[in-house]
């Protein structure tokens, strides 16, 4: 279903602008438990939907914010082509039966989410090509385009990507697509938490199909995509145990690109740490799950704030609240001086009135 509410989302934000009234952006909400509380008057965007352009030649796609990604995937699929940075849909749209809810290409790359292929394929800050935007300003804006040579001067489709709506409201977005492999294969090794470090940062080093890795605790994924032979000659040099399609299918896109493992069902906060993939384990209260290579490390915590973003900054990471705990506290890790009053220009020269996502980000933001 094609739907533009072009003019009408420009309509509310013009006046949202006048009256300095906030607004919190909504898709169909399998993300509203990501980021900061915000407070503000509820903008739906779920209604702006549509394929605008499908171009499996030019192995790129452009859809509106509110389109499902169970549909832009599944016209994808017809030409066998994915996209490849895996993003999350964070809801039950994954069989494709419910295309008219679940997560939307919006969402997705408002939140910069991407899957286990993240470090093998790109981000979706790497695969985002152009934006059309509509500012705080009641502006609507185009950056980039739908080719990858396109870009001239600073890349503003990729500084909306992971922004979380706070510096304009992604109406229309580009993204590069790439076709499915042909042979995808599993293994799996038992090993302890520093051995899959080092294995995983070793076989980085060398030339291997690698598109996923993920250490649960016990035993060590990894997934081999690409050509026949490729992967067979990969799979006989990485060794381990091979495993059924069925099941490596349900393990990497049920339980751990939508996490459903029973890792992510604790209570206890969950914690993103992004670090240097080759640093040994962290020693943390909690239990972690591995995944890119050994940089994204996931923690299920109670410990205080501090402690797990001090040990995190020690060896030059982040860490990000990403779901639970207190959403009005800081739950990405905190900016310096100089890098957040950047921030703050760059905010208010898209949203002068603080209109857009207040707070989703910063508490300043």
């Amino acid at each position: 279903m094609s739907n533009d509410l072009t003019a009408e989302l420009q309509d509310r934000v013009r006046a949202a602008a006048d009256a300095s009234l906030p607004l919190r952006l909504e898709g169909n909400g399998t993300k509203s438990a990501l980021g900061r509380a915000v407070d503000g008057e509820g903008l739906s965007l779920s209604g702006h939907t549509g394929i605008l352009n499908y171009q499996p030649k030019e192995l790129v796609v452009t859809a509106r914010c509110g389109t499902p990604l169970c549909e832009i995937e599944a016209a994808l699929s017809e030409q066998g082509q994915m996209l490849p940075f895996e993003p999350p849909h964070f809801a039950d749209d994954s069989d494709g039966d419910n295309s008219t809810l679940g997560a939307t290409l919006g969402g997705t790359i408002a939140c910069g989410l991407s899957g286990p292929a993240r470090p093998y394929a790109g981000s979706a800050r790497d695969l985002v090509l152009g934006t059309r935007v509509l500012t705080g300003r009641a502006e609507i804006l185009r950056f980039g385009g739908e080719v990858m040579k396109n870009v001239a001067g600073y890349d503003i489709s990729r500084l909306m990507t992971g922004a979380y709506g706070t510096l304009g409201i992604l109406l229309d977005i580009s993204v590069k697509v790439l076709p499915i492999s042909t042979t995808v294969r599993t293994l799996v090794q038992t090993c302890s938490q520093p051995e899959a470090i080092h294995r995983m940062t070793g076989w980085a080093a060398k030339p291997l199909p690698i598109s996923a890795t993920c250490f649960d605790g016990e035993r060590l994924w990894v997934r081999l995509s690409g050509n026949q032979g490729g992967v067979s000659a990969a799979a006989e040099r990485i060794g381990g145990e091979s495993v059924d399609e069925g099941e490596a299918l349900v393990f990497w896109r049920d339980q751990i690109r939508e996490q459903r493992h029973p890792f992510f069902a604790d209570d206890a906060p969950l914690w993103r740490l992004s670090v240097p993939p080759a640093v040994p384990p962290l020693s943390l209260p909690g239990v972690q799950l591995i995944e890119w290579g050994g940089a994204q490390r996931w923690l299920r915590s109670d410990a205080a704030a501090d402690i797990i973003r001090a040990a995190t900054t020690s060896v030059g990471g982040h860490a990000t609240l990403f779901r639970g705990g207190d959403r009005r506290s800081e739950v990405f890790h905190p900016l310096p001086a100089g890098l957040m009053t950047l921030h703050r220009e760059m905010k208010r020269a898209f949203d002068p009135n603080g209109i857009l996502n207040p707070g989703r980000l910063y508490p300043t933001l």
